[in-house]
């Protein structure tokens, strides 16, 4: 994401044909080495016990209350911003959002909020692009701030952990550093044809290092360990060992495996990322394969019926984006954005 914020040069068709290509390269190699994987295992037994089922709907209903927090969450990023949007509308494309992350390929879910929000606010789509880039700062701030207390108060099972947190404070780092590049040298007279879009780029991120950031801050570290708490939940319904904090750390491996480019709904990483933690924590086999299905129930199925609806029903489904104009929009970002090619003309 933080790479949106300045447009790279022209780059040759075969090299733009085999960016397209990874994604769904990656998806196919790792989905394929788990259906191998899980093809060796005995077949998965999900449980129907009334415990069982009454531990899905609490699952179910923590992931609700995980949804509704990062809607609030983006509302306030978006009002710091000086974005107008109301909490109905950030609520609600917070699920549009991650159905279309689940979906569509590139994390088209995020598109879908741009193109969207701005159409309800007539804010700048820049404006709203920044707080997407401060949602992502927030949640590897999460991430990192988790891996630390795992590398350090867990297990040696979970070793691996620091090598992980390493990665992402380097992430952290990097961002960090982009966001202070670009708002220091905004004033730059050669930049000043791009200071006004940096300058909105870079201000919800900025906002994040004053006090209404601290909020935000606790309120990413609760919706993190909430996720945390939905792994916990699955392996008591499967009878598993596994504890809330392993359950942290399972969340934090399928979230970092996220962003590495793969088809839609993450198919393959997300789920070779749960079965080597589990690995990890020396659970294996059939309880295995079992939590890798119920956590993938949980997380994408409610959430992608319940924002189909929501597009349709709020949005007006898919003649909303025809309005929006959805190549005339990606088209308008592209121009709002800062460019390279303005610095050494």
């Amino acid at each position: 994401m933080i790479a949106m914020a300045v447009a790279a040069p022209p780059q040759p068709i075969r090299w733009q044909a085999a960016k397209r290509l990874l994604g769904p390269l990656v998806s196919t190699v790792s989905l394929a080495a788990v259906v191998w994987w899980a093809l060796h295992q005995r077949a998965p037994r999900i449980p129907t016990s009334a415990s069982a089922l009454l531990l899905l709907a609490l699952a179910l209903l923590v992931y609700a209350g995980v949804t509704i927090a990062r809607g609030l969450r983006w509302h306030a990023i978006l009002r710091g911003a000086g974005v107008s949007a109301s909490m109905a509308d950030a609520q609600s494309l917070i699920v549009v959002g991650y159905m279309g992350n689940t979906v569509l390929p590139a994390r088209g879910g995020e598109l879908l909020r741009l193109f969207l929000m701005g159409a309800r606010t007539r804010s700048s789509r820049v404006a709203i692009l920044g707080t997407l880039l401060a949602e992502r700062l927030l949640d590897v701030v999460a991430l990192l701030a988790m891996l630390l207390v795992l590398a350090f108060v867990t297990a040696a099972g979970l070793a691996g952990a620091a090598e992980l947190s390493l990665a992402a404070a380097g992430l952290v780092l990097l961002a960090g550093a982009l966001v202070l590049i670009g708002w220091r040298l905004r004033g730059t007279r050669r930049l000043r044809p791009i200071a006004s879009h940096v300058g909105a780029l870079t201000l919800a991120s900025r906002n994040l290092l004053s006090a209404r950031g601290v909020p935000l801050v606790l309120l990413t570290a609760g919706v993190w360990a909430g996720e945390g708490c939905i792994y916990w939940l699955v392996g008591r319904m499967l009878s598993l060992r596994l504890d809330l904090l392993q359950g942290c750390f399972l969340v934090a491996l399928s979230s970092l495996a996220a962003a590495i480019p793969a088809a839609p709904g993450y198919a393959g990483t997300y789920d070779a990322a749960i079965q080597l933690g589990l690995r990890a924590l020396h659970i294996h086999g059939a309880g295995a394969v079992a939590f890798g299905l119920l956590v993938r129930l949980i997380i994408f199925v409610p959430i992608t019926v319940v924002g189909l609806v929501l597009l349709f029903v709020r949005y007006g489904g898919l003649n909303s984006l025809r309005r929006v104009g959805w190549r005339r929009a990606a088209a308008s970002v592209a121009d709002e954005r800062p460019t390279i090619t303005g610095l050494v003309e």
